[in-house]
């Protein structure tokens, strides 16, 4: 039985503790804390990403897969836009590629980091992680489309001086991420949503949790609440800590980059701990919807976002990607491609994708 219907969300901490971060949130927003302070509102953020994860899961055993990945995928990523954002209008010309910083990095922890993770513990547990190579290799290549328009295109674009696009250019690739990003929901939730529903090995837990009893349509919505209420406060008290984490990114010498991944690996903490719970249930296409889901929603919604955004910002707004991230988002689709194909994996291609991401987090801290 799953621990959405062990147990009430109203009466045990999955309650509190999404509240008492956003009370956290609150009392830090704007102000400069002292290191018991940061502390504090760093386990506060630890306990919100586990309480998202568990009412993630009350409303994924609501309402079914894809669906209940679809949740968390998007609820993240629209309070991770609103972020982005937020501190676009504040910081100014420092901030010109910040958006391009936290999408590339949401990618490449979404694809490679979480993905890898999945298919480690879902062929430790089965000797062969199985999932739907269609559904999968759709979501693919709808990531592959996506961050190529919106993140190589503006290093070759001519229009405008630098990895930047025309204020034309940035339009088509708004209206074409959004359409694209609405296609693959479409594709996902009704056309073809078997090829997204998890495999049937009839092993492990997950194969008893089909028929345990649904939440009520109560604790369902008061979960969605908490849900939201815990991912707001996981980006929230990421933005509090984040002055902290500046300050150390400075004195050891790194490159500012580092601190947008460092911030995109707590916001995305919620999908991987579901997507690794998930994979130990062997439901390794649930893991698979979260990893590439999350990635689609990161660019189809951030960079409609952003263009609409560009109107009242001011300063460059930096999209296209270096030489050295290109290489990297070319050998991750390529990789990935080989991947899904199959739809079999083994303990080696969940290795191939986490040494990909070391390197690209290595690459981070010394390019």
């Amino acid at each position: 039985m799953s621990t959405a219907t062990r147990r009430s969300p109203l009466i045990d901490w999955t309650l509190v503790v999404p509240v008492v971060a956003l009370v956290a949130l609150v009392f830090s927003w704007g102000r400069d804390l002292p290191g018991f302070a940061v502390a504090l509102v760093a386990l506060c953020l630890a306990g919100a990403v586990l309480a998202a994860v568990h009412h993630a899961e009350v409303v994924a055993h609501r309402v079914g897969e894809p669906f209940g990945s679809l949740v968390l995928a998007v609820a993240v990523t629209v309070i991770e836009v609103a972020l982005i954002v937020t501190l676009m209008a504040d910081g100014g010309d420092k901030t010109a590629s910040l958006a391009r910083d936290t999408v590339f990095a949401a990618v490449m922890i979404t694809c490679n980091g979480i993905v890898g993770i999945s298919l480690l513990v879902g062929a430790l547990r089965n000797r062969i992680a199985v999932f739907n190579p269609e559904g999968s290799g759709a979501a693919l290549a709808t990531v592959a489309t996506l961050a190529t328009l919106s993140l190589v295109l503006p290093t070759f674009t001519t229009s405008k001086p630098g990895p930047e696009f025309s204020t034309a250019q940035l339009t088509f690739a708004a209206v074409a991420s959004l359409a694209l990003y609405g296609l693959f929901v479409a594709v996902q939730t009704v056309r073809h949503r078997s090829y997204f529903l998890p495999v049937d090995t009839g092993q492990g837990p997950g194969a008893d949790e089909d028929h345990a009893e649904p939440p009520t349509a109560r604790a369902a919505l008061v979960s969605l609440g908490l849900l939201l209420v815990a991912l707001v406060a996981v980006v929230g008290d990421a933005k509090a800590v984040s002055p902290t984490i500046e300050r150390a990114v400075a004195a050891a010498g790194l490159p500012q980059a580092v601190v947008g991944v460092i911030i995109a690996l707590l916001v995305l903490l919620p999908e991987t701990l579901a997507a690794v719970r998930a994979a130990r249930r062997d439901r390794v296409q649930t893991s698979l919807n979260l990893a590439y889901g999350s990635a689609i929603a990161s660019i189809g919604l951030t960079i409609p976002a952003i263009a609409l955004a560009s109107i009242w910002l001011s300063g460059p707004l930096l999209l296209g990607l270096g030489p050295i991230h290109m290489v990297l988002l070319a050998l991750t689709v390529v990789v990935s491609a080989l991947t899904i194909v199959p739809g079999r994996a083994t303990l080696l291609q969940g290795g191939v994708h986490i040494v990909l991401l070391a390197a690209y987090l290595f690459l981070a801290v010394s390019p």
